[in-house]
């Protein structure tokens, strides 16, 4: 991993060191992501409520973004935060999604992708939680 990086920011793969790509299976990238959904303490995996989470290769910027976006993970929903007593009826379940390929791309071997699914798995589930990018950044979580 760039150690000019701070983890979990959304980067341009392959910047700054020119390595190449670290290779890793889809079923070993999913192992890693449960990995760190499993560590997860047990009291806060209780309070996580209505989220569900994905792996995709790649995230696809919308038209009004910048299509260089390049992120590593996204939380999309209502952080716990923010739910009143009407949220349940009807809503659909909040979305973590962790993205294969920029992080295979920065890493430079399975440690470095393990850590990076790590900060970026915790990243996202603190949005859940409410935790705001700013906070996240204060606390060394990117």
């Amino acid at each position: 991993m760039h150690e000019y990086l701070p983890p979990g920011l959304p980067i341009v793969p392959g910047a700054g060191t020119g390595a190449a790509a670290f290779t890793m299976t889809a079923d070993d990238f999913e192992d890693a992501v449960n990995a760190a959904l499993a560590g997860i303490p047990a009291n806060l995996a209780k309070a996580m409520d209505n989220v569900a989470v994905f792996i995709e290769d790649t995230y696809i910027p919308d038209p009004h973004e910048d299509p260089e976006t390049v992120l590593l993970g996204l939380y999309e929903g209502v952080p716990l935060t923010e739910r009143d007593s009407w949220w349940d009826a009807g809503s659909l379940p909040d979305r973590i999604t962790i993205f294969r390929e920029p992080i295979l791309e920065l890493c430079g071997s399975r440690a470095e992708v393990v850590h990076e699914v790590k900060v970026t798995v915790i990243h996202e589930v603190a949005h859940h939680f409410g935790i705001d990018d700013q906070r996240l950044h204060d606390l060394g979580w990117g």
